[in-house]
């Protein structure tokens, strides 16, 4: 009995039509698994009105403080000491300096005060001291501010005479690490 024996060329012809077959069937395998995934995400998305998208990298600060209660003191002193001509950059850097709405909040001020004309115009400057920071009871990370701050200005008189005055603001923070505290919430409240 004689076995069929195809010549080297026509082996290397029935290999790469095998080999070609082989990669067009996983192909489209592996292109239906793909449009049935886009399918289901889809079909989620119709359904909850809202397309899921991958979590946000984790964001990181330019600055951290060995503590929760230091962390919240520098911030508050460096967004209570301001003038004119600073403040947008002081924002600036205290938006890198923090994360989550803190640096939101931070962010927008500074494109804020960037275009205060009557900011600006009047010299306004702001200057105070950070008298407490302690713990909100019951919400933990979160502390109250009280600071004494007093404005003025050097070219006009709306601010003259005007005495210093107490202000309150709520700080979250949060841990970034071990002895790595930053402030990831900011919201004064008077």
């Amino acid at each position: 009995m004689s076995t069929y024996r195809p010549s080297p060329a026509r082996r290397r012809s029935l290999v790469l039509t095998c080999a070609l077959v082989c990669a067009a069937c996983g192909a489209g395998h592996a292109q239906s698994r793909h449009q049935s995934a886009a399918a289901r995400a889809l079909a989620q998305a119709q359904a909850a009105h809202e397309y899921p998208s991958p979590p946000p990298p984790r964001q990181t600060a330019s600055s951290v403080s060995p503590s929760a209660v230091q962390a919240i003191a520098a911030f508050a002193t460096a967004y209570i000491n301001w003038d004119a001509q600073t403040v947008s950059g002081d924002l600036r850097t205290l938006a890198a300096a923090s994360v989550g709405q803190a640096r939101s909040a931070m962010i927008l001020a500074a494109a804020g005060t960037a275009a205060d004309y009557e900011l600006q115009r009047g010299g306004i400057a702001n200057h105070g001291t950070v008298e407490a920071v302690a713990p909100l009871a019951g919400q933990p990370d979160r502390y109250v501010v009280v600071t004494l701050e007093s404005t003025t200005a050097t070219a006009t008189t709306a601010y003259q005479g005007l005495r210093p005055a107490w202000h309150v603001a709520v700080a979250t923070v949060s841990a970034l690490g071990a002895g790595r505290w930053v402030v990831s919430g900011w919201q004064p409240e008077s």
